[in-house]
């Protein structure tokens, strides 16, 4: 076994800690009930494409007007309900979807904006989030 310099030590140490601080976080997430589904935003890059940083209200707004999410959750009854949902679910955990701008309720735990929101608020399946933009 190799010997480890006190940078490297110091380095594994803080990476320890920042492992055991999201492991902390996602113990606040919570778990949706009933018909809920537990949706997780993308983070909103701070600059535009082009280097220029964004305007505080241009970041309040993306955060705000949202409408790409990844399902990470569902409740036990969600898309249980023949009359509704015929076909069955209308997505699965793991699912880019897509829904309205104000839909669900908008929390954050750490960095992360999450929604929880009604089975019937998904409107679409994304394949591929990166090329979606609110118009």
């Amino acid at each position: 076994m190799t010997k480890m310099t006190a940078l490297e030590i110091k380095r594994q140490e803080k990476i320890e800690e920042i492992e055991v601080s999201q492991e902390e976080m996602e113990a606040f997430i919570p778990k949706p009930v009933g018909y809920r589904v537990l949706v997780a935003l993308p983070n909103v890059e701070e600059t535009f494409s082009n280097g220029i940083l964004k305007a505080a209200k241009t970041l309040h707004e993306e955060y705000v007007l949202s409408t790409i999410g990844v399902v990470l959750d569902m409740g036990e009854q969600a898309y249980t309900d023949k009359d509704r949902f015929p076909t069955g679910p209308w997505c699965k955990a793991g699912d880019f979807v897509m829904f309205r701008a104000n839909t669900g309720t908008r929390f954050k735990v750490g960095a992360q904006e999450y929604r929880l929101m009604n089975d019937d608020s998904i409107e679409a399946i994304v394949n591929d989030p990166s090329g979606i933009t609110r118009a």
